[in-house]
């Protein structure tokens, strides 16, 4: 530490000190400190929203606010509003399949959005649980431009809007992550009256992660393809897994083939489950719903634990988003 900074009167001799009514100039020592308190009051109000929001259990909606959304149970045991299970049953054919037909499709998918789409707008429903916890599920309205690489450089980065639809605790909330602006760092605001100020965090940092399996920087189509892939190599060796794919299946109004793999017996690994569900849009060839379900020692699909679950609903392709989509002085933000 250095030597403490001496302010102007502490120099002067005693026989200067001020005469009674004349103004007292502050230290410099008293206008640092005051300047840290002015920076560290919104900084903290910004760092108690981000927790409060992201660990505190929402109330119900009052009329006329955004409802909670849910996230699927397992197709297997859930129906639909607009059809009877006997219905599902006469419009799909599901056979048994290998994990290779699996990563055959998951690759082709891959190549389709690495070469073909440039940028797309969705709405995102995300349910995940953190350590013992399963969260609320958090409607999230995304806008998000691919990455594109050539030759090994990067020549398009990739670019997240994020605007949080609900629950009501984060609801208002956005997020600009940029992978080649603002050093790497996510911009973002809280929600309500804590909108105060912008603020930068990394990514991976504590406030940013919290409440989060994944930072921003994993969002997307892309990286959930990805990952699929990564966990599907993984179970081509041995007879763990038995996996299905339904064709007529649907994820809202949307045509999908639904895959569904199911691990006999626990491996205690990294991101273990015993049924994941992987629904692709059969026209478009893109993921819209990811859910993975753990162990349950009830038996019977119907108790499942959930760990994860990402559905993407209202996917518009190459819609052709500009430098103000990804821009937190676009007017049509809340950002202060």
């Amino acid at each position: 530490m250095g030597q403490p900074v001496k302010s102007v009167d502490a120099a002067a001799p005693p026989d200067t000190a001020p005469q009674p009514g004349t103004a007292v100039k502050p230290t410099v020592a008293e206008t640092s400190a005051g300047r840290w308190e002015r920076c560290l009051i919104p900084l903290i109000l910004l760092a108690v929203g981000f927790l409060l929001g992201r660990y505190t259990k929402p109330p119900s909606a009052p009329p006329g606010q955004p409802q909670p959304v849910t996230a699927p149970t397992p197709a297997a045991v859930a129906t639909t509003k607009s059809a009877t299970k006997d219905d599902q049953q006469e419009s799909t054919t599901t056979s048994e399949v290998s994990m290779e037909d699996v990563l055959r499709l998951a690759r082709e998918s891959l190549t389709r959005l690495e070469t073909e789409i440039d940028d797309y707008t969705a709405t995102l429903v995300k349910q995940e649980r953190i350590g013992s916890q399963l969260r609320p599920a958090e409607e999230i309205e995304l806008k998000l431009q691919t990455a594109r690489w050539v030759d090994g450089k990067l020549k398009r980065p990739k670019r997240v809007y994020l605007r949080f639809v609900s629950p009501q605790s984060l609801a208002g909330q956005e997020v600009i992550w940029d992978q080649a602006a603002a050093d790497g760092k996510m911009v973002a605001h809280g929600a309500g009256i804590l909108n105060v100020m912008r603020v930068r965090l990394e990514p991976e940092g504590f406030l940013a992660m919290r409440g989060n399996r994944y930072p921003v920087t994993q969002i997307g189509l892309t990286n959930l393809v990805r990952k699929l892939i990564q966990r599907g190599e993984r179970d081509l060796e041995g007879d763990n897994v038995v996996v299905t794919m339904s064709t007529g299946h649907q994820e809202g109004q949307t045509p999908c083939t639904l895959i569904q793999v199911r691990r006999l017996m626990p491996t205690d690994g990294p991101d273990d489950f015993s049924l994941a569900e992987i629904s692709f849009d059969q026209q478009r060839l893109i993921p819209l719903r990811y859910t993975a379900f753990g162990w349950s020692s009830e038996g019977g699909e119907d108790t499942l634990p959930m760990i994860e679950s990402y559905t993407y609903t209202n996917v518009e392709l190459n819609v052709g988003l500009t430098d103000s989509d990804f821009d937190p002085d676009n007017l049509d933000y809340q950002f202060p």
